[in-house]
C-alpha cells in the first residue's frame, strides 16, 4: 500500500512501514521498521533544512523528487534512487519473485530491506543494495587503521576501537552522499556485487542521501543537516606541546619555559593522564600539582593555553564512585563484574548517553579545572575503550551497545560542549579520541588514538585523516612521530620523527605526542604515579639537526596562521574539510581521483608527505589547469603532470597555486 502524507512517501505491507520523505536541500531520508510506529529519534541529522519536494502516483507505484534528487518506490517496495538527470544512484539488491515482473525477479529469496528477530525485541537488520558501477569509488566513513583511501571492497566493522572511529557518511563517485543514520554497532561491505550496512540490534532502517555535481556541494549539504564545528579559536592554529607524561608541575613549566627561552612558537601545552588521584576524580593531585592556580598564570603570562587530560573511567575505590552508582551514572555490565577497563585499577565508564551523568562529570571538572582557567579539556578513551570490546555486554542509559553504542562520542562531547557553552565560551574545542557523526557540531577535534611509531602506520594515517574529512569530521590530527614507543637517539625513528613533524605542519591541528622510549622512573609512590612516563618528546630531544628542521617547520606553521584560520572559518561555515583530496578540489581531473598519498591542505596548498623510509624524492601529480609553484625551490610548473619533487631530510614537497605563494614563501 502506498500513501503521500504532506511531504512524505508512505509504503506499508505486513508489519513492515517505510517513510521516504525530504531532509535538507537535494536529500531524502529513508527509513522503515516492522515497530507498531516509526522511532522519533534523529541521531546525527541534527536539522532538517529546507527542501524543495514534489510527490506523484506513477503507473510502477509513486516517485518522490527533491532538487538533484529522485526516489522510485514501486507497489511491492522496492527502492530506486536517480539524480537529477536521471543517472541511477542507488538500487536495492532484491531477489525474490515477489514481483515476477522485476527484472531481477529470482528464486534465492533475499530480501533488501532484512530484519532478522532477535528475541526479546530488536532486530538484525541488514540493508542490501547493487553495486550499480563496477568502476565507483567510495571515500568516507570514518577512521580505520588501513592504507586504502578509495574503500571500494573495503569490509568495515562499524564500532569503535581505540584509534578506530566509525563516522558513517560516505561520498560516492557517482555524484551521491550516504549517511548510515544508525549508531548501533554493526558492519559495512562495499562490495563489487552488493552494497550492504548491517546493525546488530535496531528497531529501524534509517539513512539519508543527497545527490550532487561535485564533492564539495555534497559534503556541504551534509554539514548543513548535520552541524558544522566551531570556528577555531586562535590557540588551535599553531603548534602544541605533548608527551606522555609530564609526571610533576615543575617539569611541565619547565618544558614551557624552555620554549619560551628558544623563542620557539607555542600556543598549548597538555598535561596527560594520571595528574588525578584516582580515575574518577576530576582533579588534580596536590601532592605533584600543587599550585594549579599559579600554574594556568604563569603559563597565561606566557602566551600558552594548558589542556587537561579528562578520562571517563571511574575507580571503584575512588570518592564518586558511590555517588554515581546510586544515581544511575555508570555504564552496566550484561553479565561479569562490573569492569569495563582494567587498567591502573578496576574501572568502569561514566554513562555519557546519561543527562544526569553529563551534568555530575561537567560539574567536578568545572570546579577543578575551568574554574582555575583551563577552557580545552583533551577528552580521553571516548570510544570508549574496554579491555574487552564485547559489544553485548554493555548497557548504557539509552539502550545496549550493540544498540546505540557509537554515539558515546558524541554524548562525552557533548559533555563538555553544553557546560563550557553555558559558562559563555565560544569557539569551543576538545580533543577527543574518537567520534560518531555528528561530533562536529560539539567542538570535537579528533585524533587517531595510540597507534604504531612506524612509516606503515604513517600511511595509514594519511588515509584515516582524509577519509574522517570526508566522514563530516574537519579537525582531526595524530601524534607527530605516532604513540607506541620510538627512541629520541634511534637514527631511524629521528627520519620517520622529522618526516611527521613536517606532515603535521599541514594537518588541523600540529600536535606532538607520543610514549617515547626508554620510559622514565617512577617519580612517587601515591596517586597515578605509577603509570610511568616515556622518555622526554620536545623539539630539542631528538639532537640538534632535527631541532633545526623541527624549528623550521614550527616557524613555518606560524607563518601560515593567518592561512590557517581562514581554512578554519571555512570549516564553520560550510563544513569543508581542512585537509582535503585531490578530486575534492579538482572533481573534473579523473587523475585525481586516483592520487592517494597527496591532498591539500585548504585551496591552495598541495601537500605530498614522505611516508618511505630513505625515500628523498618522489612524483606529485599537479592538477589540470594551475600553474604551481614548488616550496622548496621555487620552481614553476603548469598543471595536468605529474613532476618529480626532490626531498631532502628537511624538505616535504609542497606546491602552491601560483598568484598564492605569499602564504609561504
Amino acid at each position: 500500500m502506498l500513501d503521500i502524507q504532506k511531504d512524505k512517501l508512505i509504503f506499508h505491507y505486513d508489519a513492515e512501514e517505510v517513510w521516504i520523505e525530504p531532509w535538507g536541500a537535494n536529500a531524502l531520508r529513508i527509513r522503515s521498521t516492522k515497530e507498531h510506529k516509526m522511532p522519533e529519534e534523529n541521531h546525527a541529522l541534527y536539522e532538517r533544512g529546507m527542501a524543495d519536494c514534489e510527490i506523484a502516483y506513477t503507473r510502477q507505484g509513486a516517485e518522490i523528487s527533491n532538487g538533484k534528487i529522485r526516489a522510485e518506490i514501486t507497489k511491492l517496495g522496492k527502492i530506486m534512487i536517480y539524480n537529477r538527470e536521471g543517472r541511477l544512484l542507488l538500487e536495492e539488491y532484491c531477489r525474490n519473485r515477489r514481483d515476477v515482473l522485476d527484472r531481477k525477479c529470482s528464486a534465492i529469496e533475499v530480501e533488501a530491506r532484512e530484519f532478522k528477530p532477535i528475541p526479546g525485541g530488536d532486530y538484525h537488520l541488514t540493508m542490501r543494495f547493487e553495486s550499480v558501477d563496477k568502476d565507483e569509488k567510495i571515500y568516507g566513513m570514518g577512521q580505520y587503521q588501513q592504507p586504502y583511501l578509495d574503500l571500494k571492497g573495503a569490509d568495515l566493522e562499524l564500532a569503535h576501537r581505540n584509534s578506530q572511529a566509525s563516522v558513517p557518511f560516505a561520498i560516492s563517485s557517482l555524484g551521491y552522499g550516504f549517511l548510515w543514520n544508525n549508531p548501533g554497532v554493526g558492519r559495512a561491505v562495499f562490495g563489487k556485487n552488493i552494497m550492504s550496512f548491517e546493525a546488530y540490534s535496531t528497531k529501524a532502517l534509517d539513512y539519508w542521501v543527497v545527490a550532487g555535481d561535485t564533492p564539495a556541494e555534497i559534503e556541504e549539504a551534509y554539514a548543513a543537516v548535520a552541524g558544522k564545528v566551531p570556528m577555531m579559536p586562535e590557540y588551535g592554529l599553531g603548534f602544541w606541546q605533548c608527551k606522555l607524561r609530564y609526571q610533576t608541575q615543575e617539569e611541565l613549566l619547565e618544558v614551557a619555559r624552555e620554549y619560551k627561552r628558544r623563542n620557539l612558537p607555542i600556543d598549548l601545552i597538555v598535561i596527560d593522564f594520571f595528574h588525578w588521584p584516582k580515575q574518577g576524580e576530576w582533579k588534580f593531585d596536590p601532592v605533584y600539582w600543587p599550585d594549579p592556580d599559579a600554574m594556568v598564570k604563569e603559563l597565561k603570562e606566557m602566551g600558552i593555553a594548558l589542556m587537561v587530560s579528562v578520562w571517563p573511567t571511574v575507580d571503584k575505590t575512588c570518592e564518586n564512585y558511590e555517588e554515581m552508582l546510586e544515581k544511575g551514572y555508570l555504564i552496566r555490565t550484561e553479565r561479569g563484574v562490573r569492569v569495563g577497563l582494567d587498567f591502573q585499577g578496576a574501572t568502569i565508564h561514566f554513562d555519557a548517553t546519561n543527562p544526569g551523568a553529563r551534568e555530575f562529570v561537567w560539574s567536578r571538572a568545572k570546579q577543578n579545572y575551568y574554574d582555575k582557567g583551563i577552557k580545552v579539556f583533551w577528552l580521553d578513551e571516548a570510544e570508549p575503550e574496554y579491555t574487552a570490546y564485547d559489544f553485548d555486554n554493555y548497557r548504557y542509559h539509552m539502550g545496549s551497545n550493540l544498540q546505540i553504542g557509537n554515539r558515546y562520542p558524541v554524548d562525552y562531547a557533548k559533555t563538555f560542549y553544553e557546560g563550557m557553552k553555558k559558562e559563555g565560551q565560544e569557539n569551543i574545542v576538545n580533543l577527543l579520541r574518537c567520534a560518531w557523526a555528528g561530533s562536529q557540531r560539539y567542538g570535537a577535534l579528533v585524533w587517531s588514538g595510540d597507534i604504531a611509531s612506524s612509516f606503515e602506520s604513517m600511511r595509514n594515517q594519511l588515509a584515516a585523516g582524509l577519509n574522517m574529512g570526508i566522514a563530516g569530521i574537519p579537525w582531526w590530527t595524530t601524534d607527530i612521530g605516532g604513540f607506541h614507543g620510538g627512541n629520541p637517539d634511534d637514527p631511524k625513528f629521528r627520519e620517520l620523527f622529522v618526516r611527521w613533524f613536517e606532515w603535521g605542519t599541514f594537518c588541523p591541528v600540529m600536535r606532538l605526542h607520543g610514549d617515547r622510549e626508554p620510559r622514565q622512573p617512577q617519580y612517587g609512590t601515591t596517586g597515578g604515579a605509577s603509570c610511568c612516563s616515556g622518555a622526554a618528546n620536545e623539539v630539542w630531544s631528538y639532537g640538534e639537526e632535527v631541532y633545526e628542521i623541527c624549528k623550521k617547520y614550527m616557524e613555518l606553521r606560524e607563518q601560515m596562521r593567518p592561512y590557517t584560520r581562514k581554512i578554519m572559518e571555512e570549516a564553520h561555515r560550510k563544513g569543508t574539510p581542512v585537509m582535503r583530496t585531490l578530486f575534492y578540489m579538482y572533481p573534473e581531473d579523473p587523475a585525481c581521483w586516483e592520487i592517494e598519498d597527496a591532498y591539500f591542505y585548504g585551496p591552495e596548498v598541495l601537500v605530498a608527505p614522505i611516508l618511505y623510509a630513505g625515500q628523498f624524492s618522489r612524483t606529485v601529480y599537479l592538477p589540470k589547469g594551475e600553474m604551481w609553484v614548488e616550496y622548496a625551490t621555487g620552481k614553476e610548473y603548469e598543471g595536468g603532470q605529474q613532476v618529480k619533487a626532490h626531498a631532502p631530510l628537511e624538505n616535504i614537497p609542497v606546491f602552491i597555486k601560483k598568484g598564492e605563494t605569499k602564504i609561504l614563501l
